[in-house]
């Protein structure tokens, strides 16, 4: 495994305790980053606080709130000095239901978290960057975003509008020494599958010319790295993370 240099950087992750977060926290800190790790779950983020208690802290963030991401922000801060990375890999997959047939609430709070909660990550982090100018974002969305996935209306939409923002950010930022990206994985197996069913499972896995789900590591691998200062020129990109699937 190649060590990326993240020497004394400090990075955030959202739903760093799980799924391909908890492969992220890992491999950041494997590449000698200090990791603030912000999960709901606050339990499951302390038990993998403990694999290294000297590069992990924990906060338990609900990033639909944007009042606590600004207290957080601050927190971090202060103890920290800066923060140098964000991941927003926070996102949850909803119900597998047409349009015609979703409930509101449902749409509401896959929205809320997958995109507005992206935002209020951004909105208050970037500012930190842009006082040091430097900084790396990186937004988790998903092939679902380019191509618009039946029966997942509602997490498609959210994670399209995670490919736009993070354009736009770009955009804003492009004249200083901050990169946002975005990557657009394919269904890896992780706890969001217990949230589909396997009607679905089997509808994502058809779609990729691999023939395989996507593994934690690789998106890991490939997510480290666009965080790195080597990444240095790309930003506003959106990389293809779907095993072939992704046709633009």
């Amino acid at each position: 495994m190649i060590k990326f240099d993240l020497n004394n950087r400090v990075a955030v992750v959202t739903g760093g305790a799980q799924g391909i977060g908890l492969a992220i926290t890992r491999r950041m800190i494997n590449s000698g980053a200090h990791v603030v790790i912000c999960d709901l779950d606050y339990e499951l983020a302390k038990k993998v606080a403990l694999e290294k208690p000297n590069k992990i802290i924990v906060k338990k963030t609900d990033v639909t709130d944007s009042e606590a991401v600004q207290t957080l922000v601050h927190e971090i801060v202060k103890s920290h000095g800066a923060i140098d990375i964000l991941v927003n890999s926070a996102g949850i997959a909803g119900p597998n239901k047409k349009v015609i047939d979703y409930k509101l609430e449902d749409w509401n709070q896959i929205i809320d978290i997958n995109l507005n909660g992206t935002f209020n990550m951004c909105q208050h982090v970037i500012p930190v960057m842009v006082s040091k100018n430097y900084g790396r974002v990186l937004n988790i969305a998903s092939i679902a975003g380019k191509e618009g996935n039946p029966n997942a209306a509602a997490y498609s939409a959210s994670k399209a509008g995670v490919i736009a923002l993070t354009k736009s950010l770009s955009k804003e930022h492009a004249n200083q020494n901050i990169s946002i990206n975005c990557v657009t994985p394919a269904a890896a197996r992780t706890r969001i599958f217990d949230q589909m069913s396997e009607e679905h499972i089997n509808f994502m896995l058809s779609k990729i010319p691999r023939g395989r789900f996507l593994e934690v590591d690789e998106a890991a691998s490939m997510i480290t790295w666009l965080c790195t200062e080597e990444n240095s020129f790309s930003t506003g990109a959106v990389f293809d993370l779907s095993g072939g699937r992704a046709t633009y």
